[in-house]
């Protein structure tokens, strides 16, 4: 009795988005779950399946096999096939998510693509970053974090991949990892000398520890005095909200 119940409440949801305007194809191959959001125009391919809380913006495109839950899907959104979109993630609009691609805890930033076989937790990638340099910090093996070198490349011309603040010199030279050479190299007076912003982020499995040491490293080059007791507290204030 349960499964015919739950049958007739996926016709129901089926029968409702169609008539709605929602294109799918297969659509008895269709999960959805009953909180669920769509916009206009949005375009379902076989076998994808929605969990609870899961909102979707107008003109977008889910092929087969995804599976989302817990997420916002804005406006103009390619996801899929195959892609994992889990809890508390943020697809700006205009973003890619390509096939075998996992995104938890994160927010993609608008127009921003993360193409394949890729994994992306607790990061936030942002939009056509309006900086004069970034340095995106991890292991040089994390496929995660050489990814987010990738993204914000596209980006940010002076991009610089470290592992530690050891690689951040007094001399305003920094040794990073090429992840097309797959070696370190480095690059002298990395810092423009006039006033810059720079995008400090790091891969997943990065200790807090690691990018406070940069930071104050940083302050250190600019003589800047920043209270390292109030830094700390910041970033742990970071996880309780």
């Amino acid at each position: 009795m349960k499964q015919i119940n739950l049958k007739k409440d996926q016709d129901r949801l089926r029968d409702k988005f169609l008539k709605s305007g929602v294109k799918m194809t297969g659509p008895e191959t269709i999960y959805f779950s009953k909180d669920i959001k769509i916009g206009k125009n949005v375009t379902i391919e076989p076998y994808v399946v929605f969990g609870p809380k899961v909102k979707i913006g107008s003109n977008v495109l889910i092929r087969s096999f995804s599976h989302l839950e817990n997420c916002i899907v804005k406006d103009k959104v390619e996801i899929g096939p195959y892609a994992r979109i889990r809890p508390n993630t943020v697809l700006e609009k205009g973003s890619k998510v390509g096939n075998f691609v996992e995104i938890k805890k994160s927010k993609i930033g608008k127009n921003s693509k993360v193409n394949h076989l890729t994994y992306i937790g607790d990061t936030n990638i942002g939009k056509n970053v309006n900086v004069d340099l970034a340095i995106i910090v991890g292991g040089y093996n994390s496929s995660n974090t050489t990814h987010l070198v990738e993204l914000t490349s596209e980006t940010t011309k002076n991009t610089f991949f470290i592992n530690s603040a050891n690689k951040i010199l007094l001399d305003k030279s920094i040794k990073h990892f090429d992840i097309i050479s797959k070696k370190e190299i480095i690059t002298k007076n990395f810092l423009p000398k006039r006033k810059h912003k720079v995008l400090l982020t790091s891969g997943a499995s990065c200790p807090d520890i690691i990018l406070e040491n940069i930071i104050i490293k940083l302050a250190k080059i600019h003589d800047i005095k920043i209270d390292q007791k109030k830094l700390v507290k910041d970033f742990e204030l970071r996880y309780q909200q």
